[in-house]
């Protein structure tokens, strides 16, 4: 059911298969999507209702939901639910406040240097619908551009045979978008990226969403800016002998549950941990209403890696670089400055990567499929530009005109060393 990995060429093997479902994307995908990019690209507003006829089953009048309509499907959730997303949404507003930027300068004899720095105009927010409808989504993506400044956000959510999902429209009453079409798949990202008679086009797109939308936000990438390319979940757990199996193999399972693409993983120094996963991961399997996916996502990614010491298995989550990485040990804290690569880093017993997912605060959109070597947690930072500020004096001008002059010439750039000239003889004459 799930690999036992005790050498390292048997790591070396796992992390092959690791790195052939991180590229993910195959020829076939890229056809279709490229297809559809290019349709709405063309034909606007007439090829995104063909495409959302054939691919949701509906054949919309409008695009927009109207605000009378989200405020319907939002009363149809308990109080609880409304209760729960208004805590999420207010901890999540209250940790990415801590990421604004600033516009800022500072001064050299006759120079001033600095950086503006200001939010995105328009946004687009993707956000998966009908059945698999995640409502934290929306507000891990519209929370930090509105921290940001941003003051347009379209957002997109598709809404296959009509099926519209009441808690994903409670989610977007709460963070109060009231720009929101109902439409999905690559198409949606086609027209944010391109615009239509509809929808205007956007400077950033963002949110999650299938391998379709996936490919279709990297061919967009360009003509507007995307947030990262996310490819299935992924929880690596590193854990000693304190470490108690329910609680490693409950874990495992709450990302194994996502796709049958999902990994999950413990590295553990605890023998008898090694041994005995296997057995608890199949009597808690048994309990899932999603058992069949998670146990593709165990058979053909999860991992149980024994290894000696802890500082091996740092090197191992080192390079893995996962998306989400617990630490179940039992002095967590410690390990932290040897933590080279993860999307978030989840320390101790009690504290489960779900808590992460809807309201501990920071940004449930992270790296995937190694990529936490260079990407970083979606931020307010993902929704600010930053502009470069110059300015020098006739006297700084002058001090540093000699140098600018032998970099053009080594570059071989007349034009630029001609710019100093002319103002080295206007400085001369005044």
């Amino acid at each position: 059911m799930i690999r036992f990995i005790k050498n390292n060429k048997e790591f070396v093997e796992y992390f092959d298969v690791l790195k052939k479902r991180a590229e993910g994307i195959n020829k076939d995908i890229i056809k279709i999507v490229n297809k559809i990019i290019y349709d709405i690209k063309h034909y606007g507003d007439r090829a995104l209702r063909e495409y959302t006829k054939k691919f949701d089953k509906i054949e919309p009048k409008q695009f927009r939901i109207s605000q009378d309509e989200i405020k319907k499907q939002a009363n149809k959730v308990s109080s609880e639910v409304f209760e729960a997303l208004n805590l999420a949404a207010k901890r999540i507003k209250q940790f990415h406040t801590h990421q604004i930027e600033k516009t800022w300068e500072y001064k050299e004899e006759g120079i001033t240097l600095g950086q503006l720095v200001r939010p995105l105009k328009r946004v687009g927010v993707y956000v998966p619908g009908g059945k698999a409808s995640y409502p934290s989504s929306v507000l891990m993506n519209v929370i930090p551009a509105q921290v940001a400044g941003v003051k347009e956000i379209a957002l997109c959510v598709p809404t296959p045979n009509g099926e519209i999902n009441p808690a994903l429209m409670a989610a977007i009453q709460i963070v109060g978008v009231n720009e929101v079409y109902r439409i999905g798949g690559a198409q949606a990202i086609g027209a944010l990226a391109y615009g239509t008679e509809s929808i205007h086009k956007v400077d950033k797109i963002v949110g999650p969403g299938n391998i379709y939308v996936a490919t279709a936000k990297k061919m967009v990438f360009g003509i507007v800016d995307i947030d990262m390319i996310a490819g299935p979940s992924e929880i690596l757990i590193i854990a000693d002998n304190s470490a108690k199996l329910e609680i490693v193999a409950a874990d495992m399972l709450s990302q194994a549950e996502h796709d049958e693409f999902a990994s999950a993983i413990v590295i553990t120094t605890s023998e008898k941990l090694a041994k005995e996963i296997k057995t608890e991961l199949q009597k808690q399997l048994s309990f899932l209403s999603r058992k069949k996916i998670a146990e593709a996502s165990l058979k053909n990614y999860g991992a149980v890696i024994l290894v000696k010491t802890i500082k091996e298995a740092i090197e191992i989550a080192n390079t893995i670089a996962p998306e989400h990485l617990e630490i179940i040990t039992e002095e967590p804290k410690k390990l932290l400055p040897y933590i080279e690569n993860a999307g978030a880093i989840f320390l101790g017993q009690w504290t489960p990567e779900p808590i992460g997912d809807y309201l501990a605060g920071p940004n449930h959109t992270l790296p995937t499929g190694g990529t936490a070597r260079f990407f970083s947690p979606l931020g307010v930072y993902h929704f600010l530009k930053r502009t470069s500020i110059i300015k020098f004096n006739k006297n700084s001008f002058k001090c540093f005109a000699p140098f600018v002059q032998i970099l053009s010439e080594i570059e071989g750039l007349q034009a630029h060393g001609n710019t100093i000239k002319i103002r080295l003889k206007e400085y001369n004459n005044v």
